[in-house]
């Protein structure tokens, strides 16, 4: 294996998110939010490059009529996240808050702490998308994907997105978070979730019963019964292994036949399709069971 692809898969998660990041607080306090928007074109352009010159499972790299789908998924993601912390001001308007937000502290530090409260928010909200039935019907999207890229992590139910945006952020709006942080939460957030889902073959050692990156969440999309139901952080492990969720096997492979959803192998591919599917699968489940009553 060539050395810069060897050099590739050790530093690239640190560097692309730590680099990025970092670029991000730099552009927005010269240029304000929107300098975010080409940060965040600028990574997924990162992103698909690197999984490309180091890919995890070549097969992934390969489109499944699934591009322009998974395009409309995260401009509707990232247009629901831009909104959201555009009504920010709103909601802390009408919302008691507690003011406790330490606003002297530096930005850095300040992005950190939103970090930790939402990655608790939403961790539990995606542990109980996993136990709730009618909050799977939802969530089931996110898992009906038959390659794992970075894309994946953006291919949400715009309700259930909005569910874990308001599990994430309601304790931050209390709190009093500013918008300027919020901006960087969900940039850091989207940087996240490329990392998360890339099929890039990176290599993060210990970090990895730290940190929820690829290597870690690819467990979380296993299809088989009860084995994909691990792993479930956004940020931090450290949340899993708290709800004793945690799971890892540096020696385990994964390829396209572990993904998708086991007993839904006909779910819907194309974008219209998947936002109808939870209420087509409610009415189902009403139909049978009315026809059972009888």
């Amino acid at each position: 294996m060539p050395w810069p692809v060897r050099i590739l898969r050790v530093a690239y998660a640190p560097l692309f998110f730590v680099g990025l990041l970092w670029l991000g607080i730099a552009a927005q306090q010269r240029f304000g939010p929107v300098s975010l928007g080409v940060a965040l074109v600028l990574a997924i352009a990162i992103s698909f490059a690197a999984e490309q010159l180091a890919p995890y499972e070549p097969a992934f790299n390969r489109s499944h009529g699934d591009r322009a789908r998974d395009f409309v998924h995260a401009v509707v993601t990232e247009v629901t996240n831009t909104v959201s912390v555009l009504v920010l001001p709103l909601l802390a308007a009408i919302t008691p808050g507690l003011a406790l937000w330490p606003t002297t502290w530096p930005i850095a530090a300040q992005l950190a702490l939103a970090i930790l409260v939402a990655d608790c928010g939403i961790t539990l909200s995606h542990y109980a998308s996993h136990r709730s039935a009618l909050l799977w019907r939802f969530h089931a999207v996110h898992h009906s994907v038959l390659r794992f890229y970075g894309f994946n992590g953006l291919m949400k139910h715009p309700l259930h997105l909005t569910f874990e945006l308001a599990c994430g952020a309601t304790p931050l709006v209390l709190l009093g978070m500013p918008q300027d942080v919020a901006w960087l939460l969900a940039f850091a957030t989207a940087l996240q979730l490329l990392l998360q889902h890339s099929n890039v073959d990176m290599r993060v050692g210990p970090l990895v019963a730290v940190w929820a990156v690829a290597p870690a969440h690819r467990f979380h999309h296993l299809n088989r019964p009860g084995e994909g139901d691990v792993n479930f952080a956004l940020f931090s492990s450290l949340w899993d292994h708290l709800l004793d969720t945690y799971r890892a096997d540096p020696a385990r492979r994964f390829g396209p036949s572990d993904l998708g959803i086991a007993d839904r192998r006909e779910y819907p591919r194309t974008y219209l399709a998947q936002l109808r599917e939870p209420f087509v699968r409610a009415r189902r489940i009403h139909e049978v069971r009315t026809e059972e009553s009888r």
